[in-house]
């Protein structure tokens, strides 16, 4: 399922930071956590982290936790474990932050067992252990921690740690998207529109798309592009389409930037404009999307939006026939051999060794 959201590396829950209704007597929190009170140690371990009554001071933050933190108080914990996941106030250090995690988690802290839940699924501090990842996860999930929630989801779709099961991954996914968050919601919409681990159902993949696609997530937007596109689950429309897919497409998604593309190529929904499609199609062709190198190598063998340039068209449909796959091989592959026959041998010799390079380049990138 190559367009379910999966970023689970980058989603650390950290302490909550909660303004607070009238601004605190700072002196009274200082003189309270001096005689070893570990909420107030604590709570002045939050002023020196979120810098809003006193100047921010991560040193002095990780202080006050660590003094509440061995009085066993699992909020400071928690936000101890975070100074030392980031480097803040503290060296970074990931089994430390572990530690940490692991003395508030086993307390019933939802966020400390989300984020040892994280480190145990990418390996960070501890060994990786996708068994471990998904006890964790699920102690924080069923808390209600919609982070937690979306990790088990993937965790079932990917049959980490837990036998594969789309229909346990649907329904965290939807505790999660309840929740409005949007990689859970783009998830749910996928398995509507593939009808897998759901009954298939075009409209509730737009609905659950459109959820993720507002809150800005690109691959949501071009989802939504591409039922608008086609007419599944809500009216087609190429201008609907057009909206959604130039959302995600400056943000950088190469499947919009090609879809963006065909649209101006054609002049649905778009003026007719060769010149703008091969721009997009160029940007989704640089990210290596076999589909919009083959689309612009058409575009610079009949000169339509570019100069015709029979070298460059020749290099863009090598590289996409060496990558697009299926039956589509041979298809791409026939009008990279009619781009050949108008090259001589120098210059056909030029487009392969381009293409040769580039590979190496991009090789060397993913690795």
């Amino acid at each position: 399922m190559s367009k379910i959201f999966r970023c689970v590396a980058g989603v650390l829950l950290a302490i909550a930071t909660c303004a607070a209704q009238t601004a605190p007597d700072i002196a009274a929190i200082k003189a309270k956590a001096a005689t070893g009170d570990a909420k107030a140690q604590f709570e002045l371990g939050m002023e020196y982290h979120d810098g809003l009554d006193v100047p921010p001071d991560y040193p002095q933050a990780a202080i006050w936790f660590r003094k509440a933190a061995e009085q066993g108080n699992a909020e400071a914990q928690n936000g101890l474990g975070d100074l030392y996941f980031m480097g803040w106030g503290v060296p970074k250090d990931y089994a430390q932050a572990a530690i940490w995690y692991r003395k508030a988690a086993v307390q019933g802290n939802a966020e400390a067992q989300f984020n040892l839940g994280l480190f145990y699924d990418n390996g960070l501090g501890v060994p990786l252990d996708y068994s471990q990842a998904a006890a964790w996860n699920r102690k924080a999930a069923v808390q209600g921690i919609a982070a937690a929630q979306y990790t088990l989801g993937v965790l079932y779709e990917k049959g980490h740690g837990v036998p594969r099961d789309e229909a346990q991954a649907a329904e965290w996914w939807r505790k999660a998207a309840k929740q409005n968050h949007a990689g859970a919601q783009n998830n749910l919409g996928w398995l509507y529109e593939l009808g897998e681990g759901v009954p298939q159902d075009y409209t509730q993949a737009a609905v659950w798309f459109r959820k993720a696609a507002e809150q800005g997530l690109a691959i949501a937007q071009e989802a939504l592009g591409e039922l608008y596109d086609r007419g599944q689950g809500v009216p087609q429309s190429n201008a609907e389409a057009a909206t959604w897919y130039r959302k995600a497409a400056e943000q950088g998604n190469a499947g919009a930037q090609e879809g963006l593309g065909v649209l101006y190529e054609k002049g649905n929904g778009v003026p007719q404009d060769y010149a703008e499609a091969a721009s997009w199609y160029r940007k989704g062709a640089a990210q290596n999307s076999p589909i919009a190198q083959w689309y612009l190598g058409q575009l610079y063998g009949s000169g339509k939006g570019v100069p015709q340039n029979y070298v460059e068209a020749y290099f863009w449909l090598d590289i996409s026939t060496a990558q697009i796959g299926g039956n589509m091989t041979q298809v791409v592959a026939k009008d990279r051999d009619a781009v050949a026959s108008h090259l001589s041998p120098a210059d056909l010799s030029r487009a392969q060794e381009w293409a040769r390079k580039w590979f190496e380049d991009h090789t060397a990138k993913v690795q």
